[in-house]
């Protein structure tokens, strides 16, 4: 069973980044909450949920390294004259549980698993779901998509690495997905993880393009870099280390997908290069936009556009 507990808002602010916590505070809009919620024995997700007074149908938020789900405030907001909106931290982010990969493995797969259970204990309608997935969040619901093909009306999803394409993902990110270099890129990301939540939203964009983060959303990134012993650098290099298999999986598999697919992409993407999603629009047979002058985080740069993506796809 899920557990949330309601107390003042203060107290919350107020209270250490930890999973063990089960406050459960009103956010700024009257009618937005953020808590936790007990996934399993071994997780709990910090979640945030914004009701509309009279919902036309769901949005879930599903986000990328390093962010949380802070990144979404402004989006779920907006949408919330119209839809219920979902987020939550997947595990090793933000305030949800970071348990030791003996007991996690962090893999794709796994967290398809936790958006799964997730919308089953969310009690949400999967008829009139639109889930909108970026970077590490889009591999999972992918494939939970291939065993689950009504698990939402429709996916949104971009600026990831559906295949093992090394020519159209940035070194770094290569470099984290086996041995002899998983282990140095991992260690200098956690000794530079001030440069990473500085700048991870700015690279690949000129100086006319590039832009701040609200105040919340990196305050809230920073604190939430390393709790229980592990970092947001260490839970990424695990997802990596499982990556490839599961790349291989879903292009095996691409017969079996048949959840309708939207595919957004940012034309200034470094991480993953828009030849990505283009291939992968391509395979099935699904419509893409490429963003002109955005980057990885289309979300964050240019949170308009994300509102009406999800609207067209309620029309």
């Amino acid at each position: 069973m899920s557990k949330d507990k309601t107390v003042n808002a203060a107290s919350v602010a107020a209270t250490p980044a930890s999973h063990s916590s089960e406050a459960f505070a009103s956010t700024q809009a009257a009618h937005a909450a953020v808590g936790f919620i007990e996934i399993d024995e071994v997780l709990t997700l910090r979640r945030m949920i914004v009701r509309a007074p009279a919902p036309k149908g769901t949005v879930l938020f599903l986000h990328g390294f390093p962010e949380t789900l802070t990144v979404w405030n402004d989006i779920a907001t907006t949408l919330a004259l119209d839809y219920d909106v979902h987020a939550f931290d997947w595990p090793g982010y933000g305030q949800s549980s970071r348990p030791a990969s003996e007991r996690f493995s962090y893999a794709p797969r796994a967290y398809a698993q936790v958006l799964k259970a997730y919308i089953e204990r969310a009690g949400i309608d999967r008829s009139k779901l639109v889930i909108y997935a970026t970077d590490i969040g889009a591999l999972p619901v992918l494939l939970l998509a291939l065993d689950e093909p009504t698990i939402a009306r429709q996916l949104i999803v971009g600026d990831f690495a559906p295949f093992d394409r090394p020519q159209y993902m940035w070194e770094n990110l290569q470099n984290l997905k086996a041995e002899p270099t998983a282990s140095p890129t991992r260690a200098h990301m956690n000794k530079t993880s001030d440069e990473i939540l500085q700048n991870v939203h700015r690279r690949g964009l000129s100086p006319a393009e590039q832009f701040d983060l609200p105040a919340d959303v990196q305050q809230d990134m920073t604190r939430s870099w390393s709790l229980d012993g592990m970092t947001s650098a260490d839970a990424f290099a695990h997802y990596y280390a499982n990556f490839t298999g599961d790349q291989h999986y879903l292009e095996a598999n691409l017969t079996r997908l048949k959840t309708p697919v939207k595919v957004v992409w940012g034309e200034k993407d470094i991480y993953t290069t828009s030849e990505m999603g283009i291939e992968f629009a391509g395979k099935i047979d699904a419509k893409v936009d490429i963003l002109s002058g955005v980057g990885h985080f289309p979300h964050l740069q240019n949170s308009k556009q994300t509102v009406e993506e999800i609207r067209a796809s309620f029309r």
